[in-house]
């Protein structure tokens, strides 16, 4: 937008008719530092495993692993990516404080059928040199991912895009999120109002409702992301999105009888299914509870490699 060499408007003319301060002209961005994307893939891959780990044994996992990295450094790691340590506390998550936040709606709630209750979250991935952040939005009944999006800032904007495609393939009930930023922008919210869909948000105490969205990011780390170094955010949305297909058309799950989550939603779908009827019982089995029984328990059966997740 600016000539430098124009040869009737100076620079610093051009700069102050855009709004622009003219230093920006001359900063060039840096590279992180690859001391730093060692520490965040260390970090990444640790609150995958063990996403109840505060700052204090994250610290001691990286000194585990030969790096003296105090809890200072350690926490500015986790806030770049975007992570926190998941147990009930306050603050859990950091709405912005002129933005409105709804009151949760999921309580006792059982998903009996597609397009009842749909999520969204944000989670991290590494690229070889830095990383990008990922949002995905699914159908909590099939386990379903309805659309999905990438972006290197933690802005709505990604967030918004991925929620206007999902739109495009069906309407929910209920819109659930955490108090993210994102989510509670008048932007976002705003088209789920319009469309007449109820919004509702994780609150105080209330780490695991998102547990769905959560084993996703674990499924996807472990068999995509952890096996392969994306180059770019070109390769990574390439990747992700032959993953994601995979993942909606070919694997199966256990909690859907080991069918697919295409087929559950669509069978759903074209079954019109009702709250309580005999179809909703025929095409997944049981209802999804949305809140695990007790949080230990729900920690529990995460990590252990012999139990079979209700959520899996």
């Amino acid at each position: 937008m600016i000539e430098k060499k124009h040869k009737n408007i100076a620079t610093s003319r051009q700069c102050e008719l855009l709004g622009l301060a003219r230093s920006s002209l001359y900063y060039k961005a840096k590279d992180e530092n690859p001391e730093n994307l060692l520490l965040k893939r260390l970090l990444d891959e640790e609150y995958t495993r063990r996403p109840f780990y505060g700052v204090r044994r994250m610290s001691w996992h990286l000194k585990k692993h030969g790096h003296g990295v105090g809890e200072k450094r350690t926490r500015r790691l986790l806030r770049d990516m975007g992570l926190m340590a998941v147990y009930p506390k306050r603050g859990l998550s950091k709405p912005c404080k002129y933005h409105r936040v709804y009151p949760y709606l999921l309580r006792n709630v059982k998903a009996t059928r597609p397009d009842q209750v749909w999520a969204a979250d944000i989670t991290y991935i590494r690229l070889s040199k830095g990383f990008v952040y990922l949002v995905a939005i699914i159908d909590l009944f099939s386990r379903k991912v309805l659309s999905w999006r990438i972006s290197n800032t933690l802005d709505a904007g990604f967030c918004v895009d991925a929620l206007k495609e999902a739109l495009l393939k069906g309407r929910p009930e209920i819109f659930n999120t955490d108090q993210g930023s994102q989510f509670t922008s008048r932007e976002f919210t705003g088209i789920l109002e319009a469309a007449g869909i109820r919004i509702s948000m994780d609150g105080r105490g209330r780490a695991f409702d998102n547990i769905f969205v959560e084993r996703l990011w674990r499924s996807v780390k472990y068999e995509e992301v952890y096996l392969k170094d994306y180059a770019d955010p070109v390769e990574a949305r390439g990747e992700l999105r032959r993953y994601f297909r995979f993942y909606n058309e070919e694997r199966p799950h256990q909690a859907l009888q080991y069918r697919t989550p295409a087929e559950v939603y669509f069978a759903g779908q074209s079954a019109g299914i009702r709250e309580g009827s005999a179809a909703s019982r025929t095409v997944a089995g049981t209802p999804v509870a949305l809140r695990a029984p007790s949080v230990p328990a729900t920690v529990g059966l995460r990590h252990s490699h012999n139990a079979a997740p209700f959520w899996s």
